[in-house]
């Protein structure tokens, strides 16, 4: 089994750009519901994740902070505590099961590092408990 297999391709996956302002990235991930995104520099490269807690940290250091300033700032200023570790789309699959057991996703680049979609752990979870039922079920025929 191989990366592709889990692949959540870029166009069905939620990320930001790093020129977007952070009010444009808190509203993009209110809106999808999730709490940590890809960055992706204007050539489509992947450069790290960014969570909601990145957020409050810069909304603590910045006391002054309003909806009209937010939508001045861009990602690039703001710090991020943790990126989620990329792996290319030649990894092997061990090596993508040890990543998904310290992050929710994992971003995928192709050999030039251009992000190409996620592998989200729920995936890989939800077939290994499916093979593990079936192998189960079979045991008890």
């Amino acid at each position: 089994m191989q990366v592709p297999f889990f692949l959540l391709p870029k166009k069905e996956t939620v990320y930001l750009l790093q020129s977007n302002t952070i009010r444009q990235a808190l509203e993009k991930m209110q809106h999808h519901g999730y709490t940590s995104v890809p960055i992706l520099d204007d050539e489509g490269h992947y450069v790290g994740s960014i969570t909601v807690a990145d957020f409050l940290w810069y909304i603590k250091d910045h006391h002054d902070m309003s909806l009209a300033s937010a939508s001045k700032i861009s990602l690039k200023d703001v710090p991020r505590l943790h990126d989620n570790q990329s792996v290319s789309i030649a990894a092997r699959i061990e090596d993508i099961f040890r990543t998904s057991l310290e992050q929710n996703f994992i971003p995928v680049v192709d050999d030039s590092g251009v992000f190409i979609g996620i592998v989200r752990r729920r995936d890989i979870l939800k077939h290994y408990m499916q093979r593990f039922l079936q192998s189960e079920d079979k045991k008890s025929k």
